[in-house]
């Protein structure tokens, strides 16, 4: 196998996509007959590949990965562990080995995704995030930073005479309770997707106008489709206002908000309103 390529953007691509390939040869092997078994190997296949490489091509750096041994806890509660280390580190890849394992395991749905995020502590923006690729393998695509994709065009409703109809993707599962009152007032209609890697990548491409989650997330969740959703032009922030912040000693990063910016002043206007 030839090396990777050594700017950091690319390889979070190749990296991503290496995954990627890997989690659609086991579903072949596998089938969909043992939906637990799959999420766990998936799991396992994606994280140990990235893992691996991680290890060989970038030994100096420090990683986060959902899979990680205690990777929920804030680390000023793992005073044994070492892996505080991170905290201390100039570059952490943060990465989510299989983000959406319900969608992988279920046959014929693409909307899960392969996040590789590097933060870095010099990085010029308030995130942190210098690179980034969320793959999407089932989809047979790779987004990414090397080559941030076009800002998206309009929906074919927004660029009519009329009122924008927003679109704006929804978890399957656990949808924000104030995200229906929210739709009704800004006259958007929701978008069921599955994994946030998939809805970012969404927003990204134009497919949908906006995301919003208030249900409780992890950095890794969303490190690299963020980074891939601001390389593009694209409003993030906490649905607050604030900034996103990665590699942060509590990895909970429960909310946030991606979307055009032309409706980023709207969208928060209505957070406040109904996410009190």
């Amino acid at each position: 196998m030839s090396s990777p390529p050594m700017i950091d953007g690319a390889f979070a691509r190749w990296l991503a996509s290496r995954a990627g390939q890997a989690l659609l040869d086991l579903r072949t092997e596998m089938g969909f007959a043992d939906a637990g078994a799959l999420k766990s190997a998936g799991d396992k296949v994606s994280h140990d590949l990235i893992r691996t490489e991680l290890a060989k091509w970038r030994p100096g750096d420090a990683v986060l990965s959902e899979e990680d041994e205690g990777s929920r806890l804030a680390w000023a509660a793992e005073v044994n562990t070492g892996a505080v280390s991170r905290l201390n580190a100039d570059r952490v890849w943060i990465v989510d080995p299989l983000d959406g394992t319900r969608e992988f395991s279920e046959e014929g749905r693409s909307d899960w995704a392969v996040h590789v995020a590097l933060w870095a502590r010099n990085a010029p923006s308030p995130h942190g995030l210098v690179a980034g690729a969320v793959g999407l393998p089932a989809q047979h695509r790779v987004l990414g930073t090397d080559y941030p994709p076009a800002y998206p065009p309009m929906t074919v409703e927004a660029a009519t005479a009329g009122e924008r109809k927003i679109r704006l993707a929804a978890s399957r599962s656990r949808p924000p309770v104030f995200l229906t009152d929210l739709a009704e007032d800004v006259g958007a209609h929701l978008v069921p997707m599955g994994s946030a890697g998939a809805k970012i990548a969404a927003v990204v491409t134009g497919e949908v106008d906006a995301y919003i989650h208030a249900g409780g997330q992890y950095e890794w969740d969303s490190a690299a489709p963020i980074a891939v959703a601001t390389a593009t032009g694209l409003h993030a922030s906490r649905i607050d206002g604030s900034a996103l912040k990665y590699n942060e000693a509590d990895p909970r990063l429960p909310d946030l908000l991606v979307c055009r910016k032309d409706l980023a002043t709207r969208l928060l206007a209505a957070l406040q309103k109904h996410s009190g």
